[in-house]
């Protein structure tokens, strides 16, 4: 049974060439389901590196307990302070995180981005963050430091420029890069000055603190759930920008698979059609095999060996097109947490590769099943017949 399974393959796969139109119909389909597939769960995973590289082991969000974002959580200066007093935490950066509106450069059409008010030890907490031109900004003054995805979003932000928002004028003086990571996306401004110019004196949306080398993040959380003067709770950062991809990534993900099930159903069809006109110009082939004694199953095995195949090369070249035009792509998408835009780049990771392949010859064998088992129940005599 294997040599007859191994001969009735090879000659079928052989006389592949003379069907080059059907058989690029499902080539074709397939590659355009894993290419659609693959891009938008690359764009998913860019989304998530860019939030969760932002995460450090050692650094934690103080919010206000019950808050689920940055926007929205607020913390008096008072806490803050008492924060700095609580056993294993090191450095403290009280930061208000806001929106203001700018316009993007695109579409020249009214956007937000996340402005933050941060105190001197926000860069100590963040030693990632690199100055590529200009200077930090000064204590007092309206002044703005700007990310690299911010900076080329969004109209106004280029170095020495001024640009207005909250009835004041805030000049460009420096740019930085957060290696890729959710800051590249934001605004910074001193944090009295964001105070004054947001109506939030007193008030921050959150501390951003760097735990002491051998204080254990568990311990730190149920001192501060202790602490009277605190109504607070600590999250690290690795959970906090995880379950801030979640919800701007969870809906993408649903809408890649449905719309790769939809094009898939498409692309089943288009391989049943393929594979039956294979059965049926083959037919007179089949029938001589089943006469000289070759059983079913090579015969159902060489059709569906045939839809993987076709199934693979559509798959492959799928997930090659994808990986060539979008690994790496620069893009910017809308953050569920804040409303505002964040910067990301396109991942096209083995992974999703793997997916797009796997989908392929999923799609490719349901194609060839049905056509598969009529070919081995093709009768003999009529088989011959239709020659």
């Amino acid at each position: 049974m294997f040599r007859q399974t191994f001969k009735v393959t090879a000659m079928n796969l052989r006389n592949i060439s003379s069907r080059k139109g059907a058989s690029s119909i499902v080539v074709v389909g397939i590659a355009g389901v894993v290419a659609v597939v693959v891009a938008l769960l690359s764009m998913s995973e860019g989304i998530k590196t860019a939030l969760q590289e932002t995460s450090h082991p050692n650094r934690v969000l103080v919010m206000r307990s019950g808050t689920a974002d940055e926007i929205t959580g607020w913390l008096s200066v008072a806490e803050v302070n008492v924060l700095r007093g609580v056993d294993g935490i090191g450095t403290v950066s009280g930061e208000l995180v806001v929106v203001v509106d700018l316009v993007t450069r695109e579409t020249g059409r009214p956007g937000v981005a996340v402005a933050r008010g941060v105190e001197a030890a926000a860069l100590e907490i963040r030693p990632e963050l690199k100055l590529l031109a200009g200077r930090w900004f000064q204590s007092g003054r309206n002044e703005l430091v700007v990310g690299v995805n911010a900076g080329d979003t969004y109209a106004g932000l280029d170095l020495g420029r001024r640009v207005s928002f909250r009835n004041r004028s805030w000049d460009v003086v420096g740019r930085f890069d957060a290696a890729g990571r959710a800051h590249d996306s934001e605004i910074w401004m001193d944090l009295p000055t964001a105070q004054a110019a947001f109506r939030r004196d007193g008030v921050v949306s959150n501390a951003r603190a760097l735990l002491d080398a051998d204080s254990d993040a568990a311990a730190v959380s149920a001192r501060i759930g202790q602490e009277p003067r605190l109504r607070a709770d600590l999250v690290s950062e690795r959970n906090f920008y995880a379950r801030q991809s979640q919800a701007s990534t969870g809906m993408l993900e649903s809408f890649a698979y449905l719309i790769g099930a939809i094009m898939g159903l498409g692309a089943v069809v288009a391989a049943v059609n393929t594979m039956y006109s294979s059965v049926g110009a083959r037919s007179v082939e089949i029938g001589t095999l089943r006469s000289l004694g070759f059983s079913n199953v090579p015969v159902v095995v060489s059709v569906m060996v045939e839809a993987s195949l076709l199934a693979l090369v559509g798959g492959l070249l799928g997930g090659a097109a994808v990986y060539l035009l979008y690994d790496g792509f620069t893009s910017s998408t809308l953050s569920v947490g804040s409303m505002s835009q964040i910067g990301f780049e396109f991942a096209v990771t083995p992974r999703l590769l793997l997916i797009g392949l796997t989908s392929a010859l999923l799609v490719g064998m349901i194609g060839g099943l049905l056509p598969a088992l009529r070919a081995a129940r093709l009768p003999v005599v009529a088989a011959l017949r239709s020659g």
